[in-house]
């Protein structure tokens, strides 16, 4: 069990010093993993960005996921009846979205060149990890040198699903019963806008000043 997102972020950095040296780039996936993610970097001396990808949904059950888009690239699972006038439609109001996301919590600055770089994915769990797959998916297109996904805990099924897509999954809980990731963390209150913009602020702060 984890104090909140930051204890469980300073726990997973621990294993994942192995990478410390590396030219790399630490992802975090808003919101939940933006306070881990902000740990994870602090201690490993990596730069921080937010990870902009959202899931495409069924035309049926948009909880369904049958693809991932990025401000730059997308993936799809070809399926039955899903025409390409769909995609498009939800490709356009998805990176609407993610825009003024990256505005938000970006500002001007051009995204992390991610080419032959170590890029690590920082959520606060993963239950299924078909959204984290979504992602990666979309990531591999920009050609890294590696992908880490890292969790302060997991399913054994989405560690299973994910290990298959990546360099390394790092974990630091695989419990045998899984009932949700807030049941690991005594504090899992939702992360707001503010809260992802303080973090990012603090790490730029820190980094100047390194």
């Amino acid at each position: 069990m984890f104090r909140d997102r930051i204890e469980a972020g300073l726990l997973l950095a621990a294993k994942l010093k192995k990478y410390k040296n590396d030219p790399g780039v630490v992802l975090a996936v808003p919101r939940g993993g933006v306070p881990v993610a902000y740990a994870v970097a602090r201690e490993l001396g990596l730069p921080i960005e937010i990870v902009l990808t959202k899931k495409i949904g069924h035309p049926m059950n948009k909880e369904y996921a049958i693809g991932a888009a990025s401000l730059t690239d997308y993936f799809i699972v070809p399926h039955e009846y899903v025409s390409e006038e769909y995609i498009q439609q939800q490709l356009k109001e998805i990176r609407t979205r993610l825009r003024v996301m990256y505005r938000r919590f970006m500002g001007d600055r051009e995204p992390e060149n991610l080419t032959g770089k170590t890029v690590i994915v920082i959520d606060d769990g993963m239950a299924t990890g078909n959204t984290v797959l979504g992602t990666v998916h979309v990531l591999k297109k920009s050609n890294p040198g590696k992908i880490i996904i890292g969790v302060p805990v997991a399913s054994e099924n989405a560690v299973k699903l994910l290990s298959e897509e990546v360099d390394d999954v790092v974990t630091v809980l695989i419990p045998e019963e899984f009932y949700g990731v807030g049941s690991f963390y005594e504090d899992f209150r939702q992360v707001s806008d503010d809260e992802v913009m303080f973090y990012l602020d603090k790490l730029k702060e820190l980094r100047k000043a390194g």
